[in-house]
């Protein structure tokens, strides 16, 4: 599938999905909601694809939703928002709930619903230029993207709060410090980090990946019980994996292992 607002590359199990709309700082139209949505469910079902970056062209992650597409359709702005962020919505959960290790690469600014997409990924990997703010009060609207499922997980509702009421700016080292960032890197590393990082998950087992991306997603809600059991499941399922088997015999060879994702 060719996309117009978004770049696709694969290489070495490694798909790296960038947004192109620099000149708007990649503000989410419909037009890029849409493939955006497009574009991970096709990396979903690709199983030559063990590893996912997401990224922004030009100076910026992402702006959020494109105010100006907004400013323009007020009659309908209800039905617009809605589909726009059934497709960023369709996208950050398949993410989270693919095998697939997902890398943010916040190459600059995240603000608004670029801010909440960078929050979904499973690794973020900062440029120290880059900048986080939520933005949605300043235009009387309510997060989005995952924002206030994630942001009180991560940070804790006073900070999650804060953050929406004030619209602070934090810098790309405050994120790291609060724990909303992975890491921090200089702005001409960011390319070669990722790259390291990405190759190294696309090299791992991708099926026990995703189960434990489940797992943990899943304990912000269950019982203690109902979670040791679903553990007890996933680790007995993942026994039945290729991967496991080639694991503990490298382990018991003192070996490395080399995992397919099977």
């Amino acid at each position: 599938m060719s996309y117009q607002t978004l770049t696709l590359e694969r290489r070495d199990g490694v798909a790296t999905l960038t947004l192109n709309r620099p000149d708007a700082y990649n503000a989410l139209n419909l037009e890029l909601g849409r493939e955006l949505f497009h574009a991970v469910l096709e990396l979903d079902e690709d199983p030559a694809v063990r590893c996912v970056v997401v990224t922004g062209a030009g100076k910026a992650f992402c702006a959020g939703g494109d105010v100006k597409d907004f400013a323009d359709n007020l009659p309908r702005i209800g039905v617009l928002v809605k589909e726009l962020t059934t497709y960023l919505h369709g996208a950050v959960s398949r993410l989270c709930r693919s095998d697939k290790p997902v890398i943010m690469a916040v190459n600059g600014v995240a603000a608004g619903g670029g801010f909440s997409f960078a929050l979904s990924g499973d690794l973020v990997v900062a440029v120290e230029s880059a900048r986080f703010t939520m933005a949605y009060s300043k235009i009387a609207a309510t997060p989005d993207g995952s924002s206030s499922y994630f942001l009180p997980r991560l940070i804790g509702l006073r900070r999650a709060l804060e953050l929406y009421l004030t619209n602070r700016v934090l810098s790309a080292r405050e994120a790291l410090e609060w724990g909303l960032v992975t890491r921090v890197v200089p702005d001409a590393e960011l390319a070669p980090a990722v790259d390291a990082l990405a190759r190294a998950l696309a090299q791992g087992p991708s099926k026990a990946f995703g189960a434990a991306k489940r797992l943990f997603h899943q304990s912000t809600w269950e019982s203690l019980e109902t979670q040791m059991e679903l553990e007890a499941q996933a680790i007995a399922a993942s026994g039945h994996t290729e991967d496991f088997a080639n694991g503990v015999a490298a382990f018991a060879n003192k070996r490395q292992p080399t995992f397919k994702g099977r």
